[in-house]
């Protein structure tokens, strides 16, 4: 099967203006969701019950807090990136160094996710329940964000 981008009938800057649309529609969901969850545990500390946490669990917030930071520093520099270099030419370089950002921000948001749910499990229910679902957690957004795509991508080589 011939791939996707060989048959279009499209010029470089026609194909550039294509991505960067398509990256700033997907940075916009991938941002929403991440600016939603950094606000959540921006407060988390101040509820009366944080003072009960535990040591690693007070650890935990604090990564995971640290990990959607930067997720969301890195799927916001793309517009910062585009407004800085508007009209000098450099589109390419943003859809490349943007579609960069957002794997790296998904990473993070990866261990963002998964450490949030491990404080919840390991506050609500204890520790061997915090490590099966943080496992679980782990292995499905790896699988479903990474290990998917990357296994189909090998397909086309």
């Amino acid at each position: 099967m011939e791939r996707q981008a060989d048959q279009r009938d499209e010029t470089e800057l026609e194909r550039l203006d294509r991505n960067t649309v398509e990256l700033v529609s997907e940075l916009r969901v991938a941002a929403t969701g991440v600016q939603v969850l950094f606000a959540f545990l921006l407060i988390v500390p101040f509820n009366n019950r944080f003072s009960r946490v535990s040591s690693f669990e007070r650890y935990d917030y604090f990564v995971t807090l640290l990990c959607v930071a930067v997720a969301a520093v890195l799927l916001i520099a793309p517009s910062v990136h585009h407004r800085l270099l508007f009209r000098l030419g450099e589109k390419a370089f943003i859809v490349t160094i943007g579609n960069r950002l957002a794997i790296a921000a998904a990473a993070f948001l990866c261990v963002g996710l998964t450490g949030i749910l491990v404080l919840l499990s390991s506050f609500i229910f204890g520790g061997v329940t915090a490590a099966v679902v943080g496992a679980c957690a782990a292995c499905l957004v790896i699988g479903v964000w990474f290990a998917l795509p990357l296994i189909h991508r090998r397909g086309h080589r």
